[in-house]
């Protein structure tokens, strides 16, 4: 049996045996999600535990001054922050800033592939919201939003997790780089949409998760998977290498591009570049 076998059987009966480790969220993901859900809840509470994570409380002023929100008056406050982008937007933000947190190891080859792998993510999550952007700005209203969006971006790849530390208990024998990289590309997919399910994400999110690295058809309603599959196309991250001028002329002609060389227009340039800020 070959080793991506071998690994593949192990994770697919630790699915099986629900034996595997998926990853859980952070705690201040939760609790911020399950206090946005609460009809109760204020947005003073909200920023109170907000306030308790300075890094997520840095993000959240930043996304408020932000130029995706377009106000000129700058807040300087987190609880302006909080209600200038509102509840909903705060609990798929708050969820996404906080998955950096599991991409931790102590293996410097599985901590090193853990950063590249969050490094690529975080280039997919700007990359999906410029073009999501642009696509936006020609529509009265649209089936995708900011918030979803950025979340979508940063789950994608959420299934690499723990193939990489199933990876780092038994370096001895699956501890390749490019062997890793490979099981991740062909196993990522159905091991995301299972830790989804288990953080009971919408199917939409699931949807993203197990499919922007397949080749199934497109669908004819525009939704958050053709922004990341635009997005991973884009920078060369598909599993399928076709040329990218080919891959991404269905999205031109179902008019979510403006064409197949989108990517080099000023208009995405600038709201890229945006959307890079966010996440540094």
């Amino acid at each position: 049996m070959s080793n991506e076998n071998a690994l593949l059987s192990l994770l697919v009966e630790r699915i099986q045996n629900d034996t595997l480790v998926l990853p859980s969220l952070p705690e201040i993901a939760l609790r911020i999600r399950r206090m946005a859900e609460d009809p109760n809840v204020n947005l003073n509470q909200m920023a109170d535990i907000i306030s308790h994570d300075p890094a997520m409380s840095a993000r959240m002023m930043k996304i408020a001054n932000s130029a995706f929100l377009g106000r000129s008056v700058p807040v300087s406050s987190l609880q302006q922050a909080v209600t200038r982008i509102g509840l909903r937007y705060i609990k798929n933000i708050a969820t996404a800033m906080a998955l950096e947190q599991l991409f931790v190891s102590h293996s410097s080859l599985i901590k090193d592939m853990m950063g590249k792998v969050w490094q690529d993510t975080l280039e997919v999550a700007a990359v999906a919201l410029a073009t999501m952007q642009l696509y936006n700005s020609k529509l009265k209203s649209s089936p995708v939003n900011f918030d979803t969006m950025t979340l979508a971006g940063l789950i994608h790849n959420i299934g690499a997790l723990p193939i990489l530390t199933e990876a780092e208990k038994h370096l001895e024998q699956f501890g390749d780089k490019d062997f890793i990289t490979g099981c991740i590309t062909d196993l990522a997919g159905g091991i995301g949409g299972s830790i989804l399910r288990k953080w009971e994400f919408p199917d939409e999110l699931i949807e993203v998760a197990e499919l922007w690295n397949t080749r199934l058809p497109h669908m004819d309603k525009v939704n958050y998977l053709d922004f990341i599959r635009i997005a991973t196309i884009q920078k060369g991250f598909a599993k399928d290498k076709t040329e990218a001028r080919i891959a991404l002329k269905p999205f031109a002609d179902r008019g979510l591009i403006t064409d197949v060389n989108f990517s080099h227009s000023p208009e995405f340039v600038a709201l890229y570049q945006d959307m890079k800020q966010l996440f540094v």
